[in-house]
């Protein structure tokens, strides 16, 4: 009988100094064998969340893609890029249409049309908020631009530069940005870099922005200023 008292006030203890220790201790007393045995389970840990104003996104952003009309129905049309990227668009009752820089309708989306498509990226499809026919070209670098280099399986990713970039960048900073803010961004660094495609636009501390271009083996950021001309890119 004494033995069976003092193992219920042991095993009591035993379990206050597991949880405060920061581990859950599940005790089990035999008062047969005058023994105590402790399994110990590790508590979950919280589940990772993005930075406030981090530019890791969990979902769709801005983006855009310039290319060529493949195929089109009514409520969709593929682009098929310079760099071999084949987008899917999608048309919604709110989408704009421009010829140039004339407003148009859905029916000049034909296939073998150049276009710029500007709106919500989530993969290799976009929802389109905008859609350029036969958008203009070229203006929009301080410099001259290398070509893109076409993503190929298995071949290692291009490390290369061109311009300048923005001094103390750090590849996952800066803030997500959209509407036309993102939109002018999208359309320099495109005009500059064909052939990828935009799945969102960061804003810098130093107020200039990167373009994230996936798809290609480069570039995958491309730097433009607050001017909305591009200044660099890696």
């Amino acid at each position: 009988m004494l033995t069976g008292r003092l193992i219920r006030p042991l095993a009591i203890l035993a379990t206050i100094a597991v949880i405060g220790g920061g581990v859950f201790g599940v005790v089990s007393a035999t008062s047969s064998g005058g023994s105590a045995g402790i399994s110990t389970v590790r508590p979950a840990r919280a589940a990772s969340t993005a930075r406030p104003g981090s530019n890791a996104r969990s979902g769709p952003a801005a983006g855009g893609v310039v290319g060529t009309v493949s195929s089109a129905s009514t409520s969709s049309f593929t682009v098929s890029t310079s760099a071999g990227q084949k987008v899917t668009v999608k048309k919604v009752s709110s989408t704009t249409y421009r010829k140039g820089t004339r407003s148009a309708s859905s029916s000049a989306v034909t296939a073998g049309k150049p276009v710029l498509v500007l709106g919500t990226t989530n993969g290799t499809t976009i929802t389109a908020t905008q859609v350029v026919v036969r958008p203009a070209g070229g203006g929009s670098a301080t410099y001259s631009p290398s070509k893109v280099i076409a993503f190929k399986r298995g071949a290692p990713s291009t490390s290369k530069q061109d311009g300048q970039i923005p001094a103390n960048y750090s590849e996952g900073s800066g803030t997500i940005v959209s509407g036309t803010t993102a939109d002018k961004a999208i359309e320099a660094a495109l005009a500059a870099y064909p052939g990828g495609v935009v799945d969102r636009v960061v804003k810098l501390s130093n107020g200039e922005f990167e373009v994230h271009n996936i798809g290609v083996n480069w570039p995958h950021h491309i730097f433009v200023s607050k001017s909305f001309k591009v200044v660099g890119a890696n």
